[in-house]
């Protein structure tokens, strides 16, 4: 499901990128229109795949679906480097252009600092700017689908030739009933938690960019960290919470190996290493700037907040995923 969500915005993203580059094709080279259309073949082609095939375990030529399947993933890894160093690209360009004259940004331009063959050509129309700003803003799912299906690709890739234990449990279907047990207060919460803070994230942009007095930016910034460190401040407790409920359950852990729940915990922790250096850089840049002003010391919680809050949800998780079921 996950995987389709992200593939439907990658092919949003493919048709804006299309329509950006048919608007002044005549001074572009083919490939730059081609690429979206093959990569959107590929989503299609790739994501019919994984939904018919992921619990799939082969046991007929392996060495060729270990191959192919390897190529996939490498594929996958390729188009998400290109991604990211487009959207890199794109922003160190934008911010470029923000901060230089035009006749100095037209000399950069000449000088080959540019990000493609694409900012040559003059994108003046509407529909241009939206196909522009479109496909601009829709990088982070193509970079998401990306992830997904080469950690997918991997989990298929280690069960080519794999035996299941019989021995293992049943599938637990979950019962979903609204309004008994906690399911509803915690649908209710999450959902109020995700509205407040896209309003606040929306507030904090808006007043940030477009205003050029300091009160209105530290207002801004004060909201923001308060509202960020409420919500960590709370996820750290409810983990806590439920590590704490684990050392009361009767459930044995489950040892054996088990490759998607293998990669699933390689992966949550490799992701929260970017977080935790974020904040190791914010709390030495904290600590050694002057003067330190209450903006600071909210800074420094929050960074505090967000190392313990990955900690134990880290924790958490793991314990939750060893878990035999009921």
């Amino acid at each position: 499901g996950g995987l389709i969500l992200f593939a439907i915005f990658s092919l949003v993203m493919d048709v804006f990128k299309i329509g950006y580059y048919s608007s002044f094709y005549s001074c572009l080279s083919a490939i730059k229109i081609i690429y979206p259309i093959v990569q959107a073949i590929f989503v299609v082609v790739q994501t019919y795949f994984l939904w018919i095939s992921a619990k799939d375990c082969v046991h007929v030529h392996l060495n060729v679906t270990r191959c192919g399947l390897m190529l996939t993933l490498t594929t996958n890894l390729a188009v998400w480097m290109s991604a990211v160093t487009d959207e890199s690209v794109h922003k160190a360009h934008s911010k470029l252009k923000k901060n230089v004259t035009d006749e100095l940004f037209r000399w950069l331009l000449r000088a080959g600092i540019r990000s493609s063959s694409a900012e040559e050509c003059n994108c003046n129309s509407q529909i241009c700017q939206i196909f522009k700003n479109g496909y601009f803003w829709l990088y982070p799912f193509n970079i998401e689908y990306s992830l997904f299906a080469s950690a997918m690709v991997y989990v298929m890739w280690k069960n080519v030739g794999r035996f299941i234990e019989h021995h293992s449990h049943h599938i637990q279907r979950l019962k979903f009933r609204l309004f008994r047990r906690t399911f509803f207060v915690g649908i209710m919460l999450g959902l109020i938690t995700l509205v407040s803070g896209l309003g606040v994230l929306i507030l904090y942009e808006v007043q940030v960019n477009s205003s050029s007095e300091a009160s209105k930016k530290s207002q801004a910034l004060t909201m923001y960290y308060v509202f960020n460190i409420v919500c960590l401040g709370l996820m750290s407790l409810v983990c806590i919470g439920g590590s704490v409920i684990y050392r009361f359950d009767k459930r044995d852990m489950d040892r054996h190996k088990n490759p998607t729940r293998t990669l699933d915990v390689a992966l949550l922790m490799g992701a929260a290493l970017g977080q935790y250096a974020i904040s190791y850089y914010s709390i030495v840049a904290i600590v050694a700037s002057t003067p330190r002003d209450a903006i600071s010391a909210l800074n420094l919680t929050y960074a505090l907040l967000m190392i313990a809050q990955h900690t134990f949800q880290n924790i958490f998780i793991i314990e939750g995923l060893h878990r035999q079921p009921p």
